[in-house]
């Protein structure tokens, strides 16, 4: 069997073992850190989340973030129970409880609440919403490139389950990655609903054909804040880049790809539906795109 490798690959770390999760209000060790069976999150995937990484003692892009939080709960109709600055304050406790500075990962997690019967109403989540935060030290640790297979599994349309909100009803992503493990891939390459290239199970995605940056349109996918990152980031640096539909066609003949997320930041792809992209490395494009959003980080997380 093919070793896989994930997109949120971090190298272990034994403080992890002792670290602090704030679960509504209270800050607790991980094994006292439990919600109910009843739980909307639990039994029926109803809530969202939105993930943050730190660096030099800062939130990168902490107000894209939150906001996004906030019109993801807002669209769902989820009352977080604390305004901004009270989610503001409890990131910064739990990383001072845990005395994080740089190098990592916060997930903030939103559900409707406990529910009064195990039924799906949201009318019988009586007890106001469940809010955590698991905060761990992370590093990315990929040994190699990702590699890719495209599964049948698509990113649904709008009235279906809007792929730009970042629910915790996460079986259609998950199906699709099991689906490229079981092709010998570490993740899934999803088409959207017309068979254009659209995204990752878990990643945005990006190629390079003749030192131009394509990606999806973003009609179909989780329009990530790392995603307009690095758009922004060739705009400003005379890179060409397009939102544009393309095909598993002009993927395959790309000369690298690469994804981009809150964790990884750029992860090179060297393979995709077992034909190779590039040499097995990270192309000098996406290096180039690493390197400007390495300063980007510096300058906003001084």
């Amino acid at each position: 069997m093919t070793d896989h490798v994930t997109t949120h690959q971090a190298a272990e770390d034994a403080r992890n073992e002792d670290i602090l999760i704030y679960l509504n209000g209270q800050l607790l060790p991980k094994e006292r850190a439990l919600v109910s069976v009843y739980d909307s999150g639990f039994m029926l995937g109803d809530g969202v989340w939105e993930g943050l990484r730190l660096y030099n003692g800062t939130w990168a892009f902490m107000d894209e973030h939150l906001n996004r939080l906030f019109e993801a709960a807002k669209a769902v109709d989820i009352d977080i129970g604390m305004d901004r600055n009270g989610v503001e304050r409890a990131l910064r406790d739990t990383q001072a409880a845990n005395g994080m500075q740089s190098d990592a990962h916060a997930r903030l997690m939103v559900t409707r609440g406990v529910k009064i019967r195990p039924f799906q109403h949201p009318d019988l989540s009586q007890s106001g919403p469940t809010f955590t935060i698991i905060m761990e030290h992370s590093k990315p640790s990929l040994p190699r490139g990702i590699r890719l297979a495209t599964v049948p599994h698509m990113r649904g349309l709008p009235m279906t389950q809007d792929p730009k909100l970042n629910s915790h009803s996460k079986l259609n992503c998950i199906l699709a990655c099991i689906a490229a493990q079981k092709a010998g891939a570490d993740e899934a390459l999803m088409l959207d609903v017309h068979g254009f290239v659209n995204t990752t199970n878990a990643c945005n995605f990006f190629i390079v054909r003749d030192g131009a940056v394509w990606t999806s349109t973003g009609d179909y996918c989780m329009n990530g804040i790392t995603r307009q990152k690095v758009i922004d980031l060739c705009r400003a640096h005379d890179i060409p880049v397009f939102e544009r539909n393309f095909s598993l066609v002009d993927t395959y003949g790309a000369q690298e790809a690469f994804l981009t997320g809150t964790f990884g930041a750029q992860t090179p792809v060297i393979e995709i539906d077992g034909r190779p992209i590039g040499d097995g490395d990270m192309g000098p494009i996406t290096c180039r795109i690493r390197g400007l959003y390495q300063d980007l980080i510096a300058q906003v997380c001084a």
